[in-house]
Protein backbone atom coordinates (compact mmCIF):
# COMPACT_ATOMS: atom_id res chain seq x y z
CA UNK A 1 0.00 0.00 0.00
CA UNK A 2 1.29 3.46 -0.73
CA UNK A 3 2.40 5.41 2.30
CA UNK A 4 0.07 8.11 3.50
CA UNK A 5 1.52 11.57 3.07
CA UNK A 6 0.56 14.73 4.88
CA UNK A 7 -0.40 17.46 2.43
CA UNK A 8 2.05 20.33 2.50
CA UNK A 9 0.73 23.64 3.73
CA UNK A 10 0.85 26.32 1.12
CA UNK A 11 2.81 29.38 2.00
CA UNK A 12 1.05 32.70 1.82
CA UNK A 13 2.38 34.79 -1.04
CA UNK A 14 5.13 37.13 0.03
CA UNK A 15 4.28 40.81 0.33
CA UNK A 16 5.68 43.20 -2.20
CA UNK A 17 7.84 46.04 -0.87
CA UNK A 18 4.99 48.49 -1.37
CA UNK A 19 2.53 46.22 0.45
CA UNK A 20 4.99 45.79 3.31
CA UNK A 21 5.49 49.56 3.61
CA UNK A 22 1.72 50.11 3.62
CA UNK A 23 1.19 47.49 6.34
CA UNK A 24 3.86 49.09 8.53
CA UNK A 25 2.36 52.54 8.04
CA UNK A 26 -1.10 51.28 9.06
CA UNK A 27 0.37 49.66 12.19
CA UNK A 28 2.33 52.82 13.05
CA UNK A 29 -0.44 55.43 12.71
CA UNK A 30 -2.26 54.52 15.99
CA UNK A 31 1.11 54.51 17.80
CA UNK A 32 1.93 57.98 16.49
CA UNK A 33 -1.36 59.27 17.87
CA UNK A 34 -0.32 57.96 21.29
CA UNK A 35 3.43 58.60 21.40
CA UNK A 36 4.16 61.07 18.62
CA UNK A 37 7.69 60.95 17.24
CA UNK A 38 8.84 59.23 20.46
CA UNK A 39 7.40 55.91 19.27
CA UNK A 40 10.15 53.29 19.01
CA UNK A 41 10.83 50.95 16.13
CA UNK A 42 10.50 48.11 18.62
CA UNK A 43 6.90 49.18 19.36
CA UNK A 44 6.23 49.52 15.65
CA UNK A 45 7.59 46.06 14.87
CA UNK A 46 5.51 44.50 17.65
CA UNK A 47 2.34 46.21 16.42
CA UNK A 48 3.03 45.12 12.83
CA UNK A 49 3.92 41.55 13.87
CA UNK A 50 7.35 41.69 12.22
CA UNK A 51 10.99 41.71 13.21
CA UNK A 52 12.44 45.12 13.97
CA UNK A 53 14.95 44.72 11.16
CA UNK A 54 12.08 44.46 8.69
CA UNK A 55 11.13 48.04 9.50
CA UNK A 56 14.54 49.22 8.32
CA UNK A 57 14.39 47.11 5.19
CA UNK A 58 11.17 48.89 4.25
CA UNK A 59 12.19 52.40 5.42
CA UNK A 60 15.63 53.98 5.65
CA UNK A 61 14.95 55.30 9.14
CA UNK A 62 12.15 56.22 11.52
CA UNK A 63 11.89 59.73 10.12
CA UNK A 64 11.06 58.42 6.65
CA UNK A 65 8.41 56.15 8.18
CA UNK A 66 6.84 59.04 10.10
CA UNK A 67 6.71 61.14 6.94
CA UNK A 68 4.98 58.24 5.16
CA UNK A 69 2.47 58.08 8.01
CA UNK A 70 1.79 61.83 7.82
CA UNK A 71 1.26 61.51 4.06
CA UNK A 72 -1.23 58.70 4.67
CA UNK A 73 -3.07 60.63 7.39
CA UNK A 74 -3.40 63.67 5.12
CA UNK A 75 -4.73 61.64 2.21
CA UNK A 76 -8.24 62.83 1.30
CA UNK A 77 -9.18 59.57 -0.43
CA UNK A 78 -11.25 58.08 2.45
CA UNK A 79 -13.21 61.35 2.77
CA UNK A 80 -13.77 61.53 -0.99
CA UNK A 81 -15.11 57.97 -0.94
CA UNK A 82 -17.57 59.04 1.78
CA UNK A 83 -18.65 62.12 -0.17
CA UNK A 84 -19.36 59.97 -3.22
CA UNK A 85 -21.94 58.08 -1.14
CA UNK A 86 -24.09 61.19 -0.82
CA UNK A 87 -25.54 60.34 -4.25
CA UNK A 88 -27.81 57.88 -2.41
CA UNK A 89 -29.33 60.71 -0.33
CA UNK A 90 -32.08 62.65 -2.15
CA UNK A 91 -32.42 65.51 0.37
CA UNK A 92 -29.87 68.34 0.39
CA UNK A 93 -29.98 68.62 4.19
CA UNK A 94 -29.06 64.96 4.59
CA UNK A 95 -26.24 65.27 2.06
CA UNK A 96 -24.89 68.35 3.83
CA UNK A 97 -24.96 66.61 7.25
CA UNK A 98 -23.12 63.62 5.78
CA UNK A 99 -20.56 66.00 4.25
CA UNK A 100 -19.96 67.79 7.55
CA UNK A 101 -19.45 64.50 9.39
CA UNK A 102 -16.91 63.33 6.80
CA UNK A 103 -14.98 66.61 6.77
CA UNK A 104 -15.02 66.95 10.57
CA UNK A 105 -13.56 63.48 10.99
CA UNK A 106 -10.77 64.31 8.54
CA UNK A 107 -9.90 67.58 10.27
CA UNK A 108 -9.91 66.03 13.75
CA UNK A 109 -7.59 63.23 12.63
CA UNK A 110 -5.23 65.65 10.88
CA UNK A 111 -5.08 68.18 13.74
CA UNK A 112 -4.77 65.49 16.41
CA UNK A 113 -1.79 63.87 14.69
CA UNK A 114 -0.16 67.23 13.96
CA UNK A 115 -0.54 68.24 17.61
CA UNK A 116 1.03 65.13 19.12
CA UNK A 117 3.90 65.17 16.61
CA UNK A 118 4.61 68.82 17.34
CA UNK A 119 4.60 68.19 21.10
CA UNK A 120 7.10 65.35 20.66
CA UNK A 121 9.50 67.58 18.72
CA UNK A 122 8.91 66.32 15.20
CA UNK A 123 9.69 68.83 12.44
CA UNK A 124 7.55 68.04 9.37
CA UNK A 125 9.78 70.24 7.19
CA UNK A 126 12.97 68.31 8.01
CA UNK A 127 13.51 65.63 5.36
CA UNK A 128 16.86 63.88 5.29
CA UNK A 129 16.17 61.95 2.13
CA UNK A 130 14.72 64.66 -0.07
CA UNK A 131 11.39 64.36 -1.80
CA UNK A 132 8.80 67.09 -2.01
CA UNK A 133 6.04 66.76 0.63
CA UNK A 134 2.47 66.90 -0.59
CA UNK A 135 0.96 70.35 -0.21
CA UNK A 136 -2.07 70.12 2.14
CA UNK A 137 -3.66 72.88 0.07
CA UNK A 138 -3.93 70.45 -2.83
CA UNK A 139 -5.90 68.06 -0.62
CA UNK A 140 -8.32 70.82 0.38
CA UNK A 141 -8.78 71.83 -3.24
CA UNK A 142 -9.85 68.26 -4.03
CA UNK A 143 -12.15 68.16 -1.02
CA UNK A 144 -13.67 71.47 -2.10
CA UNK A 145 -14.42 70.12 -5.58
CA UNK A 146 -16.02 66.99 -4.15
CA UNK A 147 -18.06 69.02 -1.64
CA UNK A 148 -19.26 71.27 -4.48
CA UNK A 149 -20.57 68.17 -6.25
CA UNK A 150 -22.78 67.50 -3.20
CA UNK A 151 -24.66 70.73 -3.98
CA UNK A 152 -24.89 70.23 -7.76
CA UNK A 153 -28.26 68.36 -7.75
CA UNK A 154 -29.83 71.40 -6.07
CA UNK A 155 -27.99 74.07 -8.05
CA UNK A 156 -31.25 75.62 -9.30
CA UNK A 157 -32.44 76.12 -5.69
CA UNK A 158 -29.27 77.78 -4.43
CA UNK A 159 -28.72 81.53 -4.09
CA UNK A 160 -25.01 80.99 -4.91
CA UNK A 161 -23.00 78.67 -7.13
CA UNK A 162 -22.36 75.14 -5.76
CA UNK A 163 -18.62 75.88 -5.55
CA UNK A 164 -19.23 78.89 -3.31
CA UNK A 165 -21.77 76.97 -1.21
CA UNK A 166 -19.14 74.26 -0.65
CA UNK A 167 -16.50 76.85 0.26
CA UNK A 168 -18.80 78.45 2.83
CA UNK A 169 -19.73 75.09 4.31
CA UNK A 170 -16.04 74.14 4.61
CA UNK A 171 -15.44 77.43 6.39
CA UNK A 172 -18.19 76.66 8.90
CA UNK A 173 -16.78 73.20 9.57
CA UNK A 174 -13.26 74.53 10.16
CA UNK A 175 -14.47 77.38 12.38
CA UNK A 176 -16.53 74.90 14.40
CA UNK A 177 -13.54 72.63 15.02
CA UNK A 178 -10.95 74.61 16.95
CA UNK A 179 -7.34 73.56 16.46
CA UNK A 180 -5.66 71.81 19.39
CA UNK A 181 -4.45 74.40 21.89
CA UNK A 182 -6.76 77.12 20.60
CA UNK A 183 -8.99 78.84 23.19
CA UNK A 184 -12.46 77.34 23.34
CA UNK A 185 -15.60 79.46 23.22
CA UNK A 186 -18.15 76.81 24.19
CA UNK A 187 -19.40 73.50 22.86
CA UNK A 188 -19.14 72.72 19.15
CA UNK A 189 -22.32 72.87 17.12
CA UNK A 190 -23.70 69.54 15.97
CA UNK A 191 -23.69 68.72 12.23
CA UNK A 192 -27.47 69.20 12.22
CA UNK A 193 -27.17 72.64 13.84
CA UNK A 194 -24.48 73.69 11.37
CA UNK A 195 -26.54 72.60 8.38
CA UNK A 196 -29.68 74.38 9.59
CA UNK A 197 -27.64 77.52 10.23
CA UNK A 198 -26.09 77.22 6.77
CA UNK A 199 -29.35 76.59 4.93
CA UNK A 200 -31.70 78.87 6.89
CA UNK A 201 -29.58 81.51 8.60
CA UNK A 202 -29.14 82.51 12.22
CA UNK A 203 -32.48 84.29 12.71
CA UNK A 204 -35.20 82.29 14.43
CA UNK A 205 -38.13 81.35 12.22
CA UNK A 206 -36.46 82.47 8.97
CA UNK A 207 -36.09 80.42 5.82
CA UNK A 208 -33.89 81.27 2.87
CA UNK A 209 -35.77 81.20 -0.41
CA UNK A 210 -34.55 81.43 -3.97
CA UNK A 211 -36.43 82.44 -7.06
Amino acid sequence: MPEETTPKRRRAPAMSQEERRSAIVQATLPLLELHGANVTTSQIAQAAGIAEGTVFRAFRDKQELIHACVHEALSPEPVIDLLHRTTDLPELRDRAIWTINALSSYLERMWSLAGVLRESGFDPHERKHGGKPKNPGEHFERLHREAAAVFEPDADRLAVEPALAAKLLLGLVMANRARPGAPTTGADASPEQLVDLFLHGALRGTRCTTS
